[in-house]
């Protein structure tokens, strides 16, 4: 049998590697070197560049010469096995609890996207992009990915959204070597999440055995089957590894593109499930209250490249530089109709009078609303990222001490513009010349089958207008023909990191690491937002939609006038800014100092009988956050322009510091087997808008009865979340090619950051002019109540993993090149959070005003992937399935705020057919037909019910043919 290659000291390393044929020795010791350590070892894809033997793994020392003349059977094993096995490695030799994904060969990670490699691992969950059906976010062990720290390199980077991880989009699959999913804490991890640090890994050239070459392209067609036309796009990604000067330098480039046109999606949202009562015929009875109905057509473009250079002139010194860079370009163009049925949504739009109703059960089947004043809607709405990382790492031997240096520099922008426009009949069209709306099928829950029929025919260019139609900003004196939107984030993060490790053991303590690492972030949050008007006319001026195209409004096959909004704005269209509370209190800049300093002894030795090895340390993490927000002047604002609201800069911040301990054991059972344990303390930072210095209030209904000053806010001087972890891992391995393994996991968390209403008194910041309450038990009182983040009462988590991969000719010859690879989680949560703590001003979740209090946001109580493949003599087949149960999941609104909703559970089913060929000369090249999301799985929202479906999208599936070719 192969013996177990663990984290150990240079002695029981060297005493493992004599009892091993010299290929197998160099593969192992190349990925033992790449996981003994998180932040300053070689990556997996080391043990990827030595040559796989067909050789007995498991021969006796005299056996070895044997194994080793047979060199024609020796051959290098790529694609599934390679993946699998390589992951196999790391994992088996981590000091501490890891995952891992590797990629099939050079420039090709197992799936499309960074998310979809990393659904693979056991304990995490995707969730599908809202706009795209792309898997973007990653949740781990049932906590939303704001939990998780995310490295590239072992580096923090910046991000592109209003969260601190950067979004796995940027990080195209062809550019990355593999992925590490660390579960429990370790002291010498900088960077580390409360529910897992993800680690992406670029190709470290030296690594190589040879110069390597590797091209890709896949054609693709997208959205087959989601009710509309369908799209293409394609991919090209180019892979260059190479060393000089007797392989003292490495160079490794990659180039990456991507081009889409997704053709449409379709999507119905019945606004949260809403059936009012209306009379009819002297009984009340349910209507559809309203719905929207759109289709989105929408083009994706992402380039990346990244270069790596390294030079090692001798055995005791080498510095290895980084860079990274990501641009990417997204436009979605949806066109269709919203409306309310029953009741109108603004001054222009008035109620309706139920019709030829057919009533069952109190419902209102079939029947027709007057008064029916459609919306059709032509928004645009795009983003332009850009994501640049830089990084220097350094490492000088000298006898027993190996000193590290390390500098890092990542900033990202992105720049979003949202443009919303109306089209129909003006605000002062006469009620006699409204049309109507009829529907049949309804049975006061099945929104999305019903069949909606409006009298008028908003494909008509003189029907359809560009307008105010409903009044929404408030009447004809401040008209809302459409609305915009241009925020910009801005994300940079500067660091510097020392390490020194002596390698010389004492007793049980086979080596030590000490280090420092400093880090400094500002984000920012600006832009500008209002509302659109007809130019030249008074507050119901209208004109015709340009051009001459149609289109139909999702799935309810209502036709409706469509143009591109795109360069109206000067021509149809000027913009009256909002400089109101709401929309100042979405500026904001945060900057964090974050200085971390940490000890850490590698473990090495027998506990009675068996072997054991591990780490044991702490981290001191000091952070000191400023930020800045706006306040409006109420006492002065008597409107919501830069001319009639002034407001404020306000400032304010917090410093802290936190001991986190920690400690990794493993304990070698024998006959291959591992017993691992980790416990320690672990933060996560809250989000960073959420620490923003805003701050604005107003006169509200603090119930039904009672006004009172209402406000809402950020917290500078909100803590991170913390803490205590306990994992427990058993796994079985058979050889390099399988294993299996269960783990449980316990967090006790001592507090979770909640936005929840107290009573707060705002007399600092009011004056003699600022409105108050006039009536009711607040009347002239400047106590009123505040939402603002706070760290609450925290709970408890637990949970259950088991994992088997295992290639299936372990149970039969006639398998020979089928493999399984199965996961289930199982996580539950004692955390509640009052429902209340996640409305803003303005808007709210789905589930705003159904339900008092939710779970944990990103907690799927069970979680299953499953992967059957086969691999032999080129061919290559797979399929598999990913499902996850209901959970709650962030998704960004029309403001590009996050929000969050109940989305249903959902099984993705992949597959994958591909040939390399293994000779001749077009050895090296490689066909792959992949299918995705071959169920048609749709993304669903719900309120309360998960069988009242309230917004639903289709993506359909996803077909790629591609060629890759390796020289």
């Amino acid at each position: 049998m192969v013996p177990v290659l663990s984290s150990r000291a240079p002695r029981a390393l060297t005493q493992a590697l004599r009892r091993l044929p010299v290929a197998q020795a160099c593969a192992l010791l190349m990925v033992g070197a790449s996981a003994a350590h998180a932040q300053s070892a070689a990556p997996p894809e080391a043990a990827a560049s030595a040559p796989r033997s067909t050789a007995n793994p498991g021969a006796k020392p005299n056996e070895a010469k044997k194994d080793s003349d047979a060199a024609l059977e020796t051959v290098v094993v790529t694609g599934i096995r390679r993946s699998v096995e390589d992951s196999i490695a790391v994992k088996r030799n981590a000091s501490s609890i890891v995952e891992a994904v590797s990629s099939e060969d050079i420039g090709k990670l197992p799936d499309v996207t960074v998310a979809e490699s990393l659904g693979r691992v056991s304990g995490v969950a995707t969730q599908r992009d809202k706009v795209s059906g792309k898997a973007s976010g990653v949740s781990v062990r049932g906590m939303s990915p704001s939990f998780n720290g995310s490295l590239l390199n072992g580096r923090e980077q910046a991000s592109t959204s209003d969260a601190r991880s950067p979004e796995f989009d940027l990080f195209p699959a062809e550019l990355t070597s593999s992925l590490l999913v660390y579960k429990t804490p370790d002291p010498s991890l900088i960077g580390q999440g409360l529910a897992s640090t993800i680690d992406l890994r670029t190709i470290r050239p030296l690594d190589y055995g040879k110069r390597s070459v590797a091209i890709s392209g896949r054609k693709e067609r997208i959205g087959v089957g989601s009710g509309t036309e369908a799209g293409d796009g394609h991919r090209a990604g180019l892979v260059y590894v190479d060393q000089f000067s007797d392989r003292r330098i490495g160079l490794a480039l990659g180039l990456s593109s991507l081009r889409e046109d997704n053709g449409g999606e379709l999507k119905f949202d019945n606004w949260g499930g809403y059936a009012p009562q209306v009379d009819y015929q002297g009984q009340q009875v349910t209507v559809p209250g309203g719905f929207l109905a759109e289709t989105s057509k929408r083009k994706t473009e992402r380039d990346g490249a990244f270069v790596t250079l390294q030079f090692k002139p001798n055995a005791d010194f080498k510095t290895t530089a980084d860079l990274f860079w990501s641009r990417g370009n997204e436009t979605t163009k949806k066109t269709g109709i919203e409306g309310a049925i029953a009741f109108g949504t603004g001054p222009y739009d008035p109620n309706g009078a139920l019709t030829n109703a057919t009533i069952v059960d109190g419902v209102a089947s079939a029947g027709t609303l007057s008064n029916y004043k459609a919306d059709v809607r032509n928004h645009v709405y795009g983003s332009k990222d850009r994501l640049l990382s830089l990084g220097l790492n350094s490492e000088l031997r000298t006898g027993d001490w190996r000193w590290e240096g390390d500098i890092a520099h990542s900033r990202g922008v992105k720049d979003i513009s949202n443009y919303e426009t109306t089209a129909g009949q003006p605000g002062n069209t006469p009620e006699s010349q409204l049309g109507s709306i009829s529907w049949t099928g309804f049975n006061g829950s099945n929104f999305g089958d019903v069949k909606y029929t409006p009298s008028l025919n908003y494909a008509d260019r003189n029907v359809a207008v560009l307008t105010d139609v409903a009044g929404w900003g408030g009447g004809v004196n401040s008209p809302q023909a459409g609305y915009v939107a241009l925020p910009r984030i801005t994300d940079q993060v500067d660091s510097l990191r020392f390490v020194a490790h002596h390698e010389a053991g004492w007793g049980p303590i086979a080596g030590t690491r000490f280090g420092a690492n400093f880090t400094r972030r500002d984000k920012s949050r600006t832009g500008q937002e209002g509302r659109l008007y007809i130019l030249g006319g008074d507050g119901y001026a209208s004109v015709p939609v340009p051009g001459s195209e149609t289109a139909i409004a999702g799935p309810t096959g209502i036709p409706v006038v469509s143009f591109d909004p795109t360069g109206t704005l000067g021509s149809i269209y000027g913009i009256n800014r909002w400089v109101d509370s709401t929309v100042l209190a979405r500026d904001w800049t945060v900057r964090e100092k974050v200085a971390t300093v940490f000890a850490m002894a590698d473990l090495t030795g027998d506990l009675g009988p068996l072997p054991y090895t591990g780490n044991f340390g702490f981290q001191v993490v000091n952070t000191r956050q400023r930020s800045t927000g706006n306040q409006v002047d109420l006492a002065n604002c008597t409107g919501i322009t830069v001319e009639t609201c002034p407001y404020v800069e306000r400032s304010d911040g917090d410093n802290y510091t936190r001991f986190l301990p920690s400690m990794n054991l493993t304990l070698d059972l024998g006959s291959q087997q591992l017993l691992r344990l980790g416990a320690g303390k672990q933060l996560a930072r809250p989000n960073l808008d959420n620490m923003k210095a805003s701050l604005d209030f107003q006169v509200q209904n603090a119930t039904s009865v009672s006004p009172a000053l209402t406000g809402f806010a950020g917290n500078p001087k909100l803590k991170p979340y913390e803490a205590w972890a306990l994992d427990l891992s058993y796994e079985k391995y058979f050889g390099r090619h399988g294993y299996i393994s269960t783990a449980v996991f316990y967090k006790k968390l001592e507090n979770y950051v909640i936005n929840a209403p107290r009573g707060f008194d705002f007399a600092p910041y009011v004056s003699a002019n600022t409105p108050l309450p006039t009536t009711g038990p607040f009347k002239d009182s400047t106590v009123g109540f505040l939402t603002q983040p706070m760290n609450g009462q925290g709970g408890n988590m637990k949970g259950v993993e088991v994992s088997v991969n295992l290639p299936l000719n372990m149970l039969s010859d006639w398998l020979d090149g089928f493999g399984t690879s199965l996961n289930y989680s199982y996580t539950d949560s004692s955390v509640r959070l009052p429902t209340s703590g996640f409305v803003t001003p303005q808007n709210g979740p789905v589930f705003k005003d159904s339900v008092p209090e939710i779970g944990l946001p990103g907690l799927s109580k069970r979680v299953a992937t499953v992967r059957f493949y086969y691999e032999k003599n080129g061919w290559q087949l797979a399929w598999a399935a990913h499902r996850r149960s209901d959970f709650i999941g962030q998704i960004l609104d029309y403001r590009s705020d996050s929000q969050f909703t109940f989305i249903k559970s959902e099984t993705i089913v992949d597959m994958q057919l591909g040939y390399e060929f293994q000779s001749g000369w077009m050895k090296g090249l490689s066909v792959l037909l992949q299918g995705h999301n071959m169920t048609n799985a749709p993304f669903q929202e719900y309120t309360t019910d998960p069988n009242v479906i309230t917004n639903k999208v289709k993506y359909g599936k996803t077909y790629r043919l591609g060629l890759n070719y390796k020289f």
